[in-house]
């Protein structure tokens, strides 16, 4: 306030000549030439005056508590305002929620990213990264769910027939059931275990008494177990049912040769099977010692003659139908089969003098 009681007292002593001054070079100036009237100016001064009071007086009269505070607590504003912008933008977003879950199994399976469907508005980077991860969490779980519904009739695998009527616990026929006997019975005998494949054996010709494998492979377990007459037995049911097997009737023989007085009865299952040996050259020339054995010389002769015809060079052969024609008083063809052993060089050593001897025996005529 002095301030401004300073300011017009300075404005007062402007306007009015002071006692010492020097007026002789001042005129008055006509009243329509000066500014404004002195009223004017005072009632403006008075003016501020009160202005400035009435600011200080608002200023100092504030009150205490934060007016920010005190506006946002009472203040209707919606807060929630600008946010409300933000909200509204995942509205085009439902499009990629679930719901394309029901879309037919064979497009999804076929072709999954068209059964998902973009929003026409493409929502932000973001948005969409979020949405294509839950469509590839949800992926497994829907093709698992409708596996079910595009299940078709399984492939079966081909497999044999026995091998599938076995694990699939149907009834199999009787050969299959043989054959599944006579296959476990070998699978025994490549494990070493002999005593279960002969078992085995045994009982697949207890079934089927034509069955050949097992029979032969049986003949042969017996023969290495020394059991020769459980093998004869063997040979003799094999032959009765079928004589058509030269090689088991030579088989039979020589076991037979092997017992006391078993000359007959090898005589007897060679001929029998002698039909069915016509080409079997090696049937004859055994057929021939058998009969030189039991000293039938005349018969073992033909049949040495009869396999000489076709294996003209067996000098073995040729020895033996010496001794055959010289047991038989025929010396002549007899020095002649020895002699032609003899040229043919391929005897070994102990059969070649032997042979030489026999020459000096009929050229002593002995």
């Amino acid at each position: 306030m002095s301030l401004i009681n300073k300011m017009l007292q300075d404005l007062d002593a402007r306007s009015t000549p002071g006692q010492g001054a020097d007026t002789g070079g001042i005129r008055s100036v006509p009243e329509r030439e000066r500014g404004l009237p002195r009223a004017a100016v005072f009632g403006g001064a008075a003016g501020l005056t009160a202005i400035a009071i009435a600011l200080g007086w608002l200023y100092l009269k504030r009150p205490d508590v934060p007016p920010v505070l005190v506006n946002v607590a009472q203040a209707p504003v919606p807060v929630p305002v600008p946010v409300a912008v933000p909200v509204a933008a995942p509205v085009p977003v439902p499009a990629p929620v679930p719901e394309p879950v029901a879309v037919p199994v064979a497009a999804a399976v076929a072709e999954p990213e068209p059964a998902f469907v973009a929003p026409p508005a493409a929502p932000p980077a973001v948005r969409e990264k979020k949405a294509a991860e839950k469509v590839r969490q949800h992926e497994p779980r829907r093709i698992a769910e409708a596996a079910p519904a595009r299940a078709v009739k399984p492939v079966p695998i081909p497999v044999p027939a026995a091998r599938e009527k076995i694990i699939e616990g149907k009834q199999v026929t009787p050969q299959q059931s043989i054959d599944n006997t006579y296959r476990r019975a070998l699978g025994d005998l490549q494990d070493g275990r002999v005593d279960e494949a002969i078992v085995g054996l045994q009982r697949t010709l207890q079934r089927d008494p034509r069955h050949q494998g097992a029979r032969e492979t049986l003949v042969r377990l017996l023969l290495e177990a020394q059991r020769p007459d459980e093998a004869m037995r063997q040979l003799q049911q094999s032959l009765a049912l079928d004589p058509k097997q030269p090689a088991q009737a030579m088989m039979l023989a020589r076991l037979q040769l092997d017992k006391n007085g078993g000359g007959a009865a090898a005589l007897d299952t060679l001929k029998r099977s002698l039909p069915f040996a016509a080409d079997h050259l090696d049937y004859r020339a055994f057929l021939a010692g058998v009969l030189q054995r039991e000293q039938r010389y005349r018969e073992a002769a033909e049949q040495y003659q009869l396999a000489l015809q076709a294996a003209p060079d067996n000098s073995v052969w040729w020895m033996g139908l010496g001794i055959a024609l010289q047991a038989d008083n025929q010396a002549a063809p007899a020095r002649a089969a020895f002699e032609r052993a003899k040229g043919l060089q391929t005897l070994s050593p102990q059969l070649q003098a032997f042979v030489e001897r026999k020459l000096v025996q009929l050229a002593a005529g002995k």
